[in-house]
């Protein structure tokens, strides 16, 4: 009996010592603002630069109403996600996967989240790198415009190298100091992009219609833009994992820093999306070009800082999306498999990603936009629609309540954009195969 509890025991001590290396377990002495900045970091993406595109799809009401509709609904959806992560006493659900497994069932809940938060985090750094490379040479053709030009896939290897650097670090918390960095430039690159619209002023013949000459490509790219709005708000596949890093006891759960966090995150998200994209169409119209720095062009210098402040954003939002997916490939790798934990499976494991999502990002340059596709199936649920489901499943509130219609409300919206989203953005995709916009190893 004594030994069959000594076994137990040292069952417990060895799993409590995993637990302590895996990254999304490792740290739990996050301090509130902790969550503040890596929300914005995760939330606020390159992508935000844009918005004025997509509202000069969507025209001024519905542009203004997806944003707002938007900015509310996943607000709820991730405060109902800051409240499930204690809500079985003594228990906290560390991965999304985790509360999914609880709502669910083991297998099934595993099924549902865990493609679809792989295809969202693996494929957001396959774009970052895209978009880290594609900024690098932007900063580089703005300050050196004589000089000879360097591919594509040059700039993606130097954003890379830097990933190999640091992705060695161990958890969020060791990278706080990079995710704080990558808020401050994004909340900066956003407030150049607006002030700079705004001193640049309200363009001669400046057109706010539809500039699609048919009635069907008005609709397929209005499509497209509901799709690109929906993506800006895309946190939710990282925040289990960035609460798990908050200490808790009883008295004080991690949900009130946690959520104090999230409040400080959205305020700074609405500052950096609404002024970028409400001046930024009012200033070029429907002439706005699908990245604003590149409307502004002038003054060089600004321009090339704002690039370069985007490369700093996307280095931290990087390794906020992979964090999770070395959470997943070593408790896999250990667990699992067996292998012992140690700093060479941690080497090998982290560089074969960066090396992965390095190559796909060269192959394929035009990721971003075959993202927007296949983004509709796993952006659309994870942050729209699966945290109200799960809610529904837990909780299970009164039929007609508040709670109970509010919820379907969120689940409607979010099914119907994961259906609507995808068609337009493939619409695109086929044009741009048909035009042979699409180039490999640019």
């Amino acid at each position: 009996m004594v030994s069959g509890q000594s076994q137990s025991e040292k069952e417990k001590q060895k799993e409590k010592a995993i637990d302590d290396w895996l990254p999304i377990t490792s740290s739990r002495n996050a301090k509130w603002w902790y969550s503040a900045f890596h929300n914005v970091t995760a939330m606020v993406g390159a992508g935000v630069l844009s918005l004025p595109y997509a509202m000069s799809e969507l025209g001024w009401g519905p542009g203004i109403a997806v944003m707002v509709i938007s900015w509310i609904v996943t607000l709820y959806t991730l405060w109902q996600m800051v409240e499930m992560h204690e809500m079985v006493p003594g228990k906290r659900f560390d991965r999304y996967h985790e509360l999914g497994q609880y709502a669910f069932g083991e297998k099934l809940g595993l099924y549902i989240v865990v493609p679809q938060q792989l295809i969202v985090e693996v494929g957001v750094c396959i774009v970052y790198m895209v978009t880290g490379g594609r900024s690098l040479k932007k900063f580089h053709d703005v300050v050196c415009s004589d000089c000879k030009q360097i591919k594509l896939t040059f700039f993606i290897m130097i954003f890379a190298s830097v990933h190999f650097v640091l992705s060695q670090l161990p958890n969020f918390n060791s990278i706080s100091g990079i995710s704080l960095a990558a808020a401050v430039m994004s909340f900066s690159y956003s407030t150049i992009a607006w002030v700079a619209s705004v001193d640049k002023g309200k363009q001669e013949h400046v057109e706010y219609g539809y500039k699609s000459d048919t009635q069907e490509r008005t609709v397929m790219r209005f499509l497209a833009a509901l799709g690109d709005v929906a993506f800006a708000y895309a946190g939710h596949n990282v925040v289990l994992e960035i609460q798990a890093t908050i200490p808790s006891t009883p008295e004080k759960p991690s949900k009130k820093p946690m959520w104090k966090g999230v409040i400080v995150a959205y305020i700074v998200v609405a500052l950096c999306y609404f002024p970028v994209a409400f001046v930024g169409y009012w200033a070029f119209g429907n002439g706005v070009e699908d990245n604003i720095l590149v409307s502004l062009s002038r003054p060089h210098w600004l321009i090339a800082m704002a690039n370069m402040m985007v490369v700093v954003h996307v280095i931290g939002s990087y390794q906020i999306y992979a964090m999770p997916v070395f959470d997943m490939m070593e408790t896999v790798l250990v667990k699992r498999l067996r292998f012992p934990p140690g700093l060479t499976l941690r080497l090998i494991t982290r560089s074969a990603y960066v090396a992965f999502t390095m190559f796909v990002g060269i192959t394929f340059p035009f990721f971003g936009g075959l993202l927007s596709f296949f983004g509709g199936f796993a952006f659309a649920p994870t942050t729209y629609f699966l945290p109200c489901i799960m809610w529904l499943a837990i909780y299970k509130p009164r039929r007609f309540s508040l709670s109970w219609i509010t919820n379907w409300i969120c689940i409607i919206l979010g099914v119907l954009l994961m259906i609507l989203a995808p068609i337009g953005a493939l619409r695109d995709i086929i044009g741009n195969i048909i035009d042979k916009q699409y180039k490999f190893y640019q």
